[in-house]
């Protein structure tokens, strides 16, 4: 049984536009690795969280598949599951990323010591083309999004010629450029 979550409908819902008119692609990386006492196993967890944005007014507009990672850096913790969603709002990136913030502590997550086995973990990847500096919040794009398999690897199904807008790279190229090491695997559907 789940439990619903109850958030009230933030910016607006459809095609997130530029200042000019464009469309804007806004990525955010979804991962878990602990079971949540409602919604089960880590998937399911990913899974509800994505509905409860959609409940609170964001679109996802698409998805990768879910991935299975071993936890970077190396440990004895429980492997990750983790995707990608490309999704649709009207809000600003500060409120959005306020908004995955206000998810993953309502689905219970404590926010404290880096790289830490979680009950959801939601990060925003890019919004558009906007690069800030990278201690800025948000930082965009996303600092460390290119060094990590278990976000590009799902980024490169889900959009294989999205393009980084520091690097120019496609999704696809920086999935070839990955650093060794990282185990992750593609889950059936």
């Amino acid at each position: 049984m789940s439990v619903p979550m109850q958030f009230s409908k933030q910016g607006t819902p459809g095609k997130s536009r530029s200042r000019e008119g464009n469309d804007v692609v806004i990525l955010i990386a979804l991962g878990a690795n602990l079971p949540h006492p409602v919604h089960g196993p880590p998937r399911s967890t990913c899974e509800a969280a994505l509905a409860t944005l959609e409940a609170a007014g964001v679109i996802v507009a698409g998805r990768s598949p879910w991935y299975e990672s071993a936890p970077v850096p190396a440990s004895d913790q429980p492997w990750f599951v983790n995707g990608v969603a490309r999704v649709e709002t009207g809000l600003e990136p500060d409120g959005l990323l306020a908004l995955l913030h206000e998810t993953e502590r309502r689905f219970g997550r404590v926010r404290g010591e880096r790289n830490r086995a979680r009950i959801l973990d939601l990060d925003l990847l890019a919004y558009g083309d906007r690069v800030t500096a990278p201690d800025a919040v948000p930082a965009l794009p996303h600092p460390r999004l290119a060094e990590r398999a278990f976000v590009v690897l799902p980024l490169a199904d889900l959009a294989p010629d999205w393009r980084h807008p520091i690097s120019g790279l496609s999704a696809a190229e920086l999935a070839g450029r990955l650093p060794k090491g990282q185990v992750v695997k593609r889950l059936c559907s």
